[in-house]
């Protein structure tokens, strides 16, 4: 029997809510961890406002922070506030990119 402080992201169904990325997620209470994978298919329709906290597993992206990007390689941490004066939007620079975060739900 799996113990209940570990996930198992092996036995969890990928999700793909529009092309370009696909995600497994877990959820407990009000916080969800998220494995996701970008493809450079990936383009936000709109500004995200929501708050993120993770880590670039691989790859390389650029997040716009209303006109001004920051690059993200593999090994970098990513910790944005939620709210309007944070919103942005993610291009992915390379064939990929594998992203975990941890977000309020």
């Amino acid at each position: 029997m799996p113990h209940p402080n570990k996930i198992d992201f092996s036995a969890i169904e990928w999700i793909s809510p529009m092309p370009g990325v696909r995600f497994k997620r877990h959820v407990v209470g009000n916080k969800q961890l998220r494995l996701v994978e970008y493809s450079r298919e990936f383009a936000e329709p709109d500004w995200c406002v929501k708050g993120h906290t993770g880590y670039v597993i691989d790859g390389e992206l650029e997040i716009d922070f209303d006109g001004t990007p920051v690059l993200y390689n593999t090994g970098d941490a990513i910790n944005i506030p939620a709210g309007e004066e944070n919103r942005h939007k993610a291009k992915i620079l390379s064939e990929k990119a594998t992203v975990f975060l941890s977000e309020d739900v």
